[in-house]
C-alpha cells in the first residue's frame, strides 16, 4: 500500500507523525511525504519516507500560490496514485480534497484544532469557511481531537456522520517520554511551550508571570518562535518589554524538549481553544502537573484537581490564582498530581491508540466492496 502525508510542513510530520510513519514502513507499505523543505525534511526521508516537494504558504491568502499548490497536488495525485491521503493542518486539509475531486484518491482529514479561522472574525476567516463547505463534500473521512470541535465545525460544514470520528490528538510515545519524578526544590520552574500567537495566551502567561517577578522562589520560562508575519502574532516589543523586565525566561527554540520539560515542575498553557495540545501530553507522559485554560482541548488533558488545575480563559489573574495554589501544596500533593498525569496518558493518550484508529479507517476506505 502507498500512503501520502499530506502537511504543510516537514517539521509537522516529523515531531507528531512519527509513531505513524514508522507503523506503515514496519509494515512494509510506502510513504510518501508531501511537504514544503525545512530542516526536518531530511530527517524524515531517513527514516525511510519518499519527500516529493509541495511549496506551501501555510498562513498566506496569496491566491495564485494557493492555486499552484492545488494543481501541483492534483498532478502528485495522479503520478504517484497513493491508496490514500492523510492530511494535517488547514490548507493541506482543504485543498488535498479538492485535489481528490479530479484524482479520486481518498483523503483522510486531521482537524487539529479550529484555530483562528472559527476564533477570529474577518476576510480570511470568511475565506477559509467557503473552502471548507467546497473541498469537504470530498472528505473521505475527518478525524476531530475532540467533541466541542467536532460538534462546532459540523454545526458550520457539513459532513456525513458516517464519515466523522475522534482521535486523542497525535498521540504519545510513552518510551519516548518516559515518566520522571519531578525534582521538588526550593524555586519552582513553570514552562510554557508556544507558538507566540494571540489566540495561545501568551499575554495572559507573561502578565501573570508578572506577578511574581520580585518572588525568587519562582520562575517562567517559554519556549517559541517569534513569527511577526503572522497576523496574530504577538509584537516583538512586547516581547523584549517581557524579557527585560525579568517577567520570563525565553528560548526561541529548543530540540531538546524533553530535558526542558524534565527540567520544570509545571507545564502551562492559557490557550483560548486547542485540538489535543501536544505540549499538555508531553508534559503528563513524562509526569508534570499541568495548568490550563478550561477550554476544549485543554479541559479533556487537565483534568481538574486530579493532575492540575483550569482556570479561567483570557484572565491572567485566574492563572495567578492556580499558580498560588499549586504553590501552597505539600510535596506528597504536588508528586500525586505528577503521578495522575502519568496514568491519564497511558490510560487516553498512547500512539498506539492513534496508531489503530487510522489503520481501521483506512480498512475501510480501501477494501473492495
Amino acid at each position: 500500500m502507498k500512503i501520502a502525508f499530506v502537511a504543510n510542513t516537514s517539521w509537522n510530520i516529523y515531531n507528531f507523525r512519527k509513531g505513524l510513519v514508522h507503523h506503515f514502513l514496519a509494515k512494509g507499505d510506502e510513504v510518501l511525504m508531501l511537504t514544503p523543505k525545512d530542516e526536518y525534511t531530511g530527517k524524515v526521508e531517513a527514516w525511510g519516507a519518499k519527500w516529493i516537494e509541495t511549496p506551501l504558504d501555510g498562513t498566506g491568502i496569496n491566491p495564485i500560490q494557493d492555486m499552484k499548490y492545488l494543481l501541483l497536488l492534483k498532478k502528485v495525485f495522479k503520478r504517484e496514485k497513493p491508496d490514500v491521503a492523510l492530511c494535517y493542518t488547514i490548507k493541506a486539509n482543504i485543498y488535498a480534497c479538492l485535489a481528490s475531486r479530479s484524482t479520486s484518491i481518498p483523503v483522510i482529514c486531521n482537524v487539529s484544532g479550529l484555530g483562528t479561522v472559527f476564533l477570529v472574525e474577518g476576510l480570511t476567516g470568511k475565506i477559509a469557511m467557503a473552502l471548507y463547505r467546497i473541498a469537504f463534500r470530498n472528505a473521505g473521512f475527518v478525524f476531530f481531537q475532540n467533541e466541542d470541535d467536532k460538534n462546532l465545525f459540523t454545526s458550520k460544514i457539513e459532513v456525513k456522520k458516517e464519515k466523522l470520528g475522534l482521535l486523542a490528538g497525535s498521540g504519545i510515545d510513552l518510551s519516548g517520554f518516559e515518566y520522571t519524578a519531578p525534582h521538588f526544590s526550593k524555586r519552582t520552574k513553570f514552562l510554557m511551550i508556544s507558538r507566540l500567537i494571540i489566540e495561545k495566551g501568551v499575554k495572559e502567561y507573561a502578565e501573570a508571570a508578572s506577578f511574581f517577578v520580585d518572588n525568587e522562589n519562582v520562575e517562567f520560562t517559554l519556549v517559541g518562535r517569534l513569527d511577526e508575519s503572522h497576523s496574530r502574532s504577538i509584537a516583538k516589543n512586547d516581547l523584549d518589554d517581557w524579557i527585560n523586565k525579568g517577567w520570563i525566561n525565553y528560548l526561541s527554540h529548543s530540540d531538546k524538549i524533553k530535558e526542558l520539560i524534565k527540567e520544570h515542575e509545571v507545564i502551562v498553557l492559557p490557550s483560548y481553544r486547542e485540538g489535543t495540545p501536544r505540549t499538555l501530553l508531553e508534559g503528563a507522559a513524562m509526569g508534570r502537573a499541568l495548568l490550563a485554560s478550561d477550554v476544549p482541548g485543554c479541559k479533556e488533558v487537565v483534568i481538574d484537581g486530579e493532575n492540575g488545575f483550569l482556570f479561567k480563559v483570557k484572565d491572567a489573574k485566574s492563572l495567578v490564582n492556580k499558580v498560588k495554589l499549586y504553590l501552597s501544596l505539600r510535596m506528597e500533593e504536588r508528586t500525586k498530581l505528577s503521578i495522575a498525569s502519568r496514568k491519564l496518558a497511558e490510560e487516553k493518550y498512547d500512539e498506539k491508540h492513534i496508531i489503530s484508529s487510522y489503520q481501521n479507517v483506512i480498512q475501510q476506505m480501501t477494501s473492495p466492496t
